[in-house]
């Protein structure tokens, strides 16, 4: 551990900010629903099982939920007991920091940083894009996708300044809904099945062929978010019990739900046609075949679809304001950011994810005016490309996070079993190195051919730009600001 102060003389020791987050608000049912809006159930069923059917030509992409699931277990074993004896809303930062060190902290945490407000910011591209068509489609308007975006801003942001429980309400009823709809349309699926049920797409001949690296890359997005329980620790009830328990039920929910659903859909569209249907018509699919037998429940679920990506925009816009915080407050990042609301928000942080939001958007809305890509400018680019680059990056974080809870377990005096000290973090090691090469190799893939060939390397480039950049501040810190580098651990520990 290292020692509380080492101030130099004419400089301020580093303070306790004013204010914090609202401690105690959020209980594991709260927490559970906060975790799996990040990942939308529905933007998964409409959005990511057709383009993983489309892409991979595989039918094993029920198989995909699984074996991730399987990994990410395993990464939460040693995660959920790092996650109860440090309760920090830079989770990846505070628990990198604790297990490699300092300088290796402030790399994850701006890693992190990047990679949520990418994510987050490029979810405005579909919400824009579908909450346009819904409306035009209804009303005969022309509305464009960035004012559609406008809306969707708005209500993050004055969401993402209000107390978290008030968040978490709103997230809870939508994610209900969300989980109804796909059980629903899983059950139509299983009703009408026109080629009868089969367990054609659970062959592991379908899964365990060439094209598993693409079904993995593209059904990791599906997790992802899966790991911000942690990032609320400061806001929960009881922390030690609740922030794993809520991680082991929404990794479970998430494996299972998702495997099944699309297990489920394939039945309902036909083994034999889902992956030419999904080629042909892409995330329309799932409303496309409702609508076959109801124009009202495909308009339900339209709905859904958009409120859905509202929950995602929102629980990530909640992660990166609490990683400004969580910077602002070790004074990593200006002390300013550690400024919080009356009402228990990191308000700062809120506000300035919400005007980087602005910037972006607003430069992709002046840059796709006339663009060729007509309606789907929003979708190809902005979505397409922030999305799977922040994927990119969080997978890497991830894998670094087993190696450091590996490195904690094995310093810590209490005698934890070899399975948890060393198996679990392992497997879970390798189990996403393998998924970041695997997203990487895919990337052209991913993002398709929207935009220079020079891309597939800029955006992996930026994520790992702000790594390294990360690990120059460090040592910045360490050499310059000792100061504040030496009191990191206290500041980490802070609840």
């Amino acid at each position: 551990m290292l020692p509380a102060r080492n101030v130099q003389p004419g400089h301020r020791a580093p303070t306790k900010p004013k204010g914090g987050l609202g401690a105690g608000r959020l209980g594991t049912t709260s927490l559970v629903f906060m975790i799996i809006a990040a990942s939308a159930p529905l933007t998964v069923l409409a959005g990511g099982v057709p383009t993983n059917f489309a892409v991979s030509r595989l039918l094993g992409v029920p198989w995909s939920y699984l074996a991730l699931g399987i990994i990410l277990v395993f990464f939460a074993v040693g995660y959920g007991i790092m996650s109860s004896k440090i309760q920090n809303s830079g989770a990846f930062y505070a628990y990198v920091s604790e297990g490699l060190g300092n300088r290796q902290g402030i790399a994850a945490a701006i890693l992190a940083l990047v990679s949520y407000n990418m994510m987050q910011v490029g979810l405005y591209g579909i919400f824009g894009f579908s909450l346009a068509n819904l409306i035009n489609g209804w009303f005969g308007t022309s509305i464009s996708w960035w004012m559609a975006a406008l809306v969707g801003w708005v209500l993050v942001a004055v969401m993402g300044v209000s107390n978290v429980d008030f968040s978490a309400k709103v997230l809870g009823v939508l994610v209900a809904l969300e989980f109804l709809v796909v059980a629903g349309v899983s059950l139509l699926s299983l009703g009408v099945a026109p080629e009868g049920i089969t367990a054609e797409t659970m062959r592991p001949g379908q899964f365990f062929t060439n094209g598993i690296g693409v079904l993995l890359a593209f059904g990791i997005a599906a997790f992802m978010g899966f790991e911000s329980g942690a990032i609320y620790s400061e806001e929960a009830r009881n922390p030690e019990r609740t922030v794993p328990k809520a991680t082991y039920i929404a990794v479970g929910t998430i494996a299972l739900f998702y495997a099944l659903s699309a297990w489920a859909f394939a039945q309902g569209v036909g083994p034999s046609v889902i992956i030419d249907k999904a080629t042909e018509l892409g995330p329309d699919l799932v409303f496309a075949w409702l609508g076959e037998y109801s124009v009202f429940a495909a308009n339900i679920a339209n709905c859904l679809f958009v409120t859905s990506l509202i929950a995602a925009l929102v629980a990530f816009h909640n992660a990166a304001a609490r990683y400004f915080f969580s910077l602002g407050r070790s004074r990593v990042l200006p002390e300013k950011f550690a400024m919080s609301s009356s009402k228990g928000a990191p308000i700062a942080g809120s506000l300035t994810q919400t005007s980087i939001a602005f910037v972006v958007v607003g430069g992709f809305a002046l840059a796709g005016n006339g663009s060729e890509m007509g309606e789907l400018f929003p979708v190809l680019t902005l979505f397409t490309w922030l999305t799977n680059a922040a994927a990119f990056g969080l997978v890497f974080l991830l894998a670094v996070v087993s190696v450091s809870i590996m490195a904690w377990l094995n310093k810590q005096e209490k005698s934890y079993n070899l399975f948890t000290r060393v198996i679990a973090p392992f497997v879970s090691a390798c189990g996403l190195v393998a998924v970041f090469v695997l997203v990487l190799m895919n990337f052209p893939l991913m993002i398709g051919g929207t935009g220079p060939d020079a891309l597939v390397w800029v955006m992996p480039g930026i994520i790992i730009a702000s790594g390294i950049l990360g690990l120059f501040w460090g040592e910045y810190l360490k050499h310059k600001k000792p100061y504040i580098y030496a009191s990191l651990h206290d500041n980490l520990d802070q609840i």
